[in-house]
């Protein structure tokens, strides 16, 4: 009886072994696929603000490379009435104009021509002036997530503009886990100039998502606390002061609807219940190609920013957030001080004389942001 069952359970032990040595990895034609897609990034702005316009190409899935620009290219903006307007490259696949200063009440498009002489033309479109940003405001919230809900309010009585899209950057104040007063020398361990500080810093992250706003189906062209970007409590971009800049910019109905398809393509996938993924239509061709695929939708539209901070003071006390890293305080033991000196790129001493340390990520603010005010900081 022990016999067959031992020869029952080295069967079982060799059929996993050659079901696992059988196994091969299979990759979908779409990551292997060879793509080299153009893709416009940026808005032809009419005012005196710049005109930034950036040109990359689509990568493999399975490729290292996460960054493509299209260099050397010629760009220029042109109007219906054959004026035209260049833009310059100023650093790998970012092309820009100082202040156009366009006539509104004409229509313009992008000219584009690539260094394999291939040409490309967007549709020409109307340009917007965007009615200013009224106020950023924020909700505290507890459904679905607890946490701070930034919106927008804007109106604008001119009722050709009731369709937007919203960009941000977010900068904030935070702190580690851990004072590290101390400071190696390469010798030992001595006190913290006030200039060398690394417990406060600040850190700044842009928008990714697509944000987007309309009133078409409104009486009255008014936005009214349109969701901008959700912040959950335990976040460590509140646990000071945070600040946000948001940008607005008005589109065109098709300008919208390329928006809004996007955000569904890239947002909203996953489940069985969520829309399934659907071409990209944009407003820009190859001149000689219609049919090849380029990405990207150019509009003729001024921007608005607006920037606010928002203190933890304002907000609820029983807040807390949570540090992303584990920390632990620690001490040399028997291998003294000089266990810290020769590897200050991984602890950071706490006490005096090294008695005490933790690793960087727990005591040096640096690792993931400025020492530095920006600017703006007030």
């Amino acid at each position: 009886m022990k016999l067959y069952c031992m020869t029952k359970v080295a069967g079982i032990l060799v059929l996993i072994i050659t079901l696992i040595e059988c196994r091969k990895p299979y990759d979908p034609p779409a990551i292997t696929a060879v793509s080299n897609y153009l893709v416009v990034e940026g808005v032809i702005n009419p005012g005196a603000d710049s005109t930034i316009i950036r040109l990359s190409r689509t990568v493999n899935i399975s490729s290292k490379i996460t960054a493509n620009p299209e260099q050397g290219a010629v760009l220029a903006v042109e109007s219906e009435k054959n004026a035209s307007y260049p833009l310059t490259e100023n650093t790998a696949g970012r092309y820009v104009s100082p202040g156009l200063n366009l006539d509104v009440n004409s229509k313009y498009r992008l000219r584009i021509k690539t260094t394999d002489n291939k040409q490309y033309l967007s549709d020409f479109e109307p340009a917007y002036i965007t009615p200013r940003i009224d106020s950023i405001g924020y909700n505290i919230t507890s459904v679905p997530d607890t946490g701070l809900q930034i919106y927008v309010n804007t109106h604008n009585t001119n009722n050709s503009t009731r369709y937007y899209r919203w960009s941000f950057g977010e900068t904030w104040r935070f702190h580690t886990k851990y004072i590290s007063s101390y400071i190696s020398n390469g010798f030992s361990i001595v006190l913290r100039q006030p200039d060398q500080g690394i417990f406060y810093c600040f850190a700044s992250d842009s928008s990714t998502d697509v944000v987007l706003g309309s009133s078409a189906r409104l009486k009255d062209n008014i936005i009214y606390q349109s969701p901008i970007v959700h912040i959950p409590n335990t976040s460590e971009k509140i646990e000071m002061e945070y600040s946000i800049l948001l940008q607005q910019y008005t589109l065109t109905p098709g300008a919208y609807a390329f928006w809004t398809n996007l955000k569904k393509n890239t947002e909203q996938l996953g489940s069985i219940f969520d829309a399934q993924p659907s071409q990209l239509k944009g407003n820009i061709h190859n001149v000689d190609n219609p049919a090849e695929p380029v990405l990207g939708y150019v509009s003729i539209s001024s921007v608005q920013s607006k920037r606010v901070f928002i203190n933890n003071n304002s907000l609820p006390g029983a807040w807390q957030p949570i540090y992303p890293y584990d920390c632990e305080v620690d001490s040399p033991g028997t291998q003294g001080p000089s266990f810290l000196i020769p590897q200050p790129n991984n602890f950071v001493p706490l006490s005096v004389g090294g008695g005490t340390y933790s690793t960087r990520a727990c005591a040096d603010c640096t690792i993931r942001g400025t020492t530095k005010p920006p600017p703006f900081w007030k």
